[in-house]
């Protein structure tokens, strides 16, 4: 699929990420890059999300574009600023941070990294199966 529209994307990155793909999230795989789009209808945080991973933030850094609403980069525990994406902007937001979309829409297209989005994808998984009670997949 080398050329798509990222409506087009596979729900959660086809059966990688299942209950991600649940809210809101598409991605597909090419080359270097995972590709991801994003379509939130409430505010959402990723705040503790990252608990368990080191310094307890995403540690992927994010490329994208915002359609629709903005996003808010944090950086716990650092001296930077935060960052903010509004509608029509592109930007970068370097690891250490969460994300928090605070509009009622938000639309994002982004390109990742592909090993890091997939190190932090499996965790959010695996977060989203505990929060429900299930197993991992062949438990």
């Amino acid at each position: 699929m080398p050329v798509s529209r990222p409506e087009d994307f596979p729900v959660g990155g086809g059966d990688r990420w299942p209950l991600c793909g649940q809210g809101g999230f598409k991605s597909v795989h090419w080359g270097d890059l995972e590709l991801g789009h994003t379509v939130l209808t409430a505010p959402t945080s990723s705040e503790g999300m990252y608990d368990a991973l080191p310094g307890g933030v995403c540690s992927c850094p994010h490329y994208g574009y915002v359609f629709k609403g903005s996003v808010r980069c944090v950086y716990p525990g650092s001296d930077f600023d935060d960052e903010i994406a509004q509608a029509g902007d592109a930007y970068f937001f370097r690891p250490g941070h969460y994300l928090v979309y605070e509009e009622d829409e938000s639309e994002v297209l982004e390109l990742n990294p592909a090993d890091a989005l997939a190190f932090l994808m499996d965790h959010i998984e695996d977060h989203a199966r505990r929060s429900l009670g299930e197993a991992k997949p062949g438990e």
